[in-house]
């Protein structure tokens, strides 16, 4: 976790460079892709029925929402749809448990179908300006979006603390910027400010028929990326996030919308690229050099946060073990998984080549985003009533409020399947797929381990009455279940018929809480004269460290000797069961679980076991 002592001002400004580089680039493409979408003509009504639409958006979803009530749903100080989905099932049992499961992982899912759309959408915008210092240089944008984005995804592996210092200076002169050329525009046509009154976009929506509606989809690209506000509230705390929000970046972004308008209310043709057709001539190119700063920015939060959902679904067990570097000495949340990196880095320039423009992108951005909303919507819900005892009627008039907004976004995004939204949907229910299929097959290996299992205080007796051989040195052998004899140690015994000297039967559970506090990381008990119990307890957005474990074992007075230990883990293989056999998961999700399984980071490198050290002992396993 961040260190939230640092002063409040460092923190507002930190919040600046990684919680708001995502919605903060929005007015790069926004109002220009709402007549896009619309087929519009350019004209007095659009233009103020759109900005005042988005005005309202973001003080609605943003603010309304996401600052003012739903930063408030945290667990220890964390937040985010997985967050919310702990929560909410703190109380459920049964079906609707199962349910909010299901809206959980479907949250998680959407947010990489987003984390694929954003970096490419935002360097695309950005490079586009080029096109407006000289439309000649349009061949120009590909290849510098594609270099930039390359070059992003090549240098995560070296972690972002130092290049993170800078993030927050420059999104606090790109806010300010934002700001400046928003008023060099109102000055110029002050009548704009009548779109800040919500009346001309409830007319706006209510009385241009389908071209509302359709609209909509587009109006929500102002808000995608609020879910940021809450997934980092782990980083910076809830105060210096709102702070940020309502002094600056709120401000700021309808400045920049509302300034956009007057452009377009006095020159039409500037709906080309109303954003960087709203500053003067001098500062186009500064402008553009801002602009890719700051969609660098807002990919690298957004790639952030696709590893840090990548390890909560690992410890919560939805996805495989995948190798998690530590970037950092210090931030425990500067993490880098290259399975993901080199993943989002394939497909985002395949999306890229594919789209080829921030127009066509913009048909596929936002259905995951206001799916997500949708979701946070109901599982918030839960949380008021069931976590925080609200009268329901409370509940039920907030969650309306929310879900008519959230609902009539999604709704009008739905319009844009056909035309590239279905590549966010695609993504999300692979991944559904993926989390289910690995949750189910996991669930049917324990099981299997459970019914062939031995009680391990029965065995332990069994040992004291009839003593096997006994070999000098230490066997650590990693069980899932605690309550359980190893199969490692039962396959030691069978096959080398023999004992050693100290055994450490060593079991890592992940609680449902973010972090766990170091004076509670480890249980330990003596369970015979030979054998010794340790759970390691980690939150679900933490990473396992086995030899970090041992040295706390070592502190309270089990003295383990690496030279002197082996690691002994279990390795099964996998045996589909014939068709006609075949009731657990059926042949499809069989093969894909087994493929999964396979390709699954060994428990040697996730956990940073010694490989000189391991000896792996398995059977056959049916699914």
């Amino acid at each position: 976790m961040q260190n939230h002592h640092r002063p409040a001002s460092a923190m507002v400004l930190a919040a600046l460079g990684i919680v708001y580089g995502d919605i903060g680039t929005s007015p790069l493409y926004t109002l220009k892709e709402t007549f896009l979408a619309s087929h519009m003509q350019v004209g007095e009504t659009g233009i103020l029925g759109f900005v005042s639409l988005i005005i309202w958006a973001l003080i609605l979803v943003v603010t309304l929402k996401y600052v003012v009530f739903i930063l408030h749903a945290d667990n220890k100080g964390e937040g985010g749809v997985v967050v919310l989905m702990q929560l909410a099932l703190q109380y459920l049992q049964g079906k609707p448990a199962w349910v909010v499961l299901m809206m959980g992982l479907a949250g998680t899912a959407m947010f990489f179908g987003d984390a694929m759309i954003t970096p490419a959408i935002s360097v695309l915008s950005a490079a586009e300006g080029l096109t407006v210092i000289n439309p000649a240089l349009g061949h120009w944008v590909l290849p510098i979006a594609l270099s930039v984005l390359l070059v992003l995804f090549i240098i995560q592996r070296k972690g972002t603390q130092r290049i993170g210092a800078f993030f927050g200076p420059v999104m606090l002169l790109w806010f300010a910027t934002l700001a400046a050329a928003g008023i060099y525009q109102i000055v110029q046509n002050p009548s704009v400010l009548r779109a800040i009154n919500p009346y001309y976009g409830l007319y706006f929506a209510t009385h241009h028929g389908w071209a509302g509606f359709v609209s909509l989809g587009a109006v929500v690209l102002a808000v995608t990326g609020a879910e940021a506000l809450y997934a980092d509230m782990g980083h910076f705390g809830r105060r210096p996030i709102q702070t940020a929000w309502l002094s600056l970046v709120l401000p700021a972004l309808a400045l920049n919308y509302i300034g956009q308008g007057a452009l377009l209310l006095r020159t039409p043709e500037a709906i080309k690229n109303p954003f960087f057709l709203s500053v003067p001539e001098w500062a186009l190119i500064p402008l553009i050099v801002l602009a890719t700063l700051a969609t660098i920015i807002a990919s690298q939060a957004v790639i952030s946060g696709a590893y840090s959902l990548t390890r909560q679904a690992i410890q919560l067990g939805f996805t495989p073990r995948m190798q998690i570097n530590h970037t950092s000495e210090t931030e425990i949340g500067q993490i880098y998984i290259p399975a993901v990196n080199w993943m989002l880095l394939v497909i985002v320039l395949l999306v890229v080549l594919g789209f080829r423009s921030s127009a066509n992108l913009a048909s596929a951005y936002g259905i995951a985003a206001t799916g997500t909303m949708v979701l946070t919507t109901l599982m918030f819900f839960i949380v008021m009533v069931k976590n925080w005892r609200w009268p329901k009627a409370a509940a039920i008039a907030l969650t309306a409020i929310f879900l008519t907004f959230d609902l009539a976004f999604f709704a009008s995004n739905l319009l844009k399947i056909p035309t590239g939204g279905w590549f966010p949907v695609m993504v999300a229910a692979i991944l559904v797929f993926t989390f289910t299929t690995w949750r189910q097959g996991r669930a049917i290996i324990a099981r299997q381990h459970a019914d062939n299992g031995l009680d391990l205080n029965s065995f332990i007796e069994n040992l004291d009455q009839f003593p096997p051989q006994i070999v000098p040195g230490n066997a650590v052998y990693m069980v899932s279940n605690a309550a359980s004899v190893p199969k490692a140690l039962l396959h030691n015994m069978k096959h080398n018929k023999v004992l050693h000297e100290r055994n450490i039967l060593f079991t890592i559970q992940t609680l449902d809480v973010p972090r766990v506090p170091e004076a509670e990381r480890l249980a330990i008990k003596q369970l015979g004269p030979r054998f010794v119990r340790i759970i390691g307890h980690y939150g679900f957005q933490e990473t396992p460290r086995v030899r970090h474990l041992l040295g706390l074992a070592r502190k309270q007075g089990v003295e383990l000797e690496l030279m002197e230990t082996s690691f002994f883990l279990s390795r099964d293989s996998l045996h589909i069961l014939p068709l006609t056999r075949s009731g657990y998961m059926g042949r499809l999700r069989s093969r894909y679980f087994k493929w999964l399984y396979k390709n699954s980071t060994p428990a040697t490198d996730y956990y940073r076991i010694p490989g000189n050290r391991v000896v792996e002992m398995g059977s056959q396993l049916d699914i």
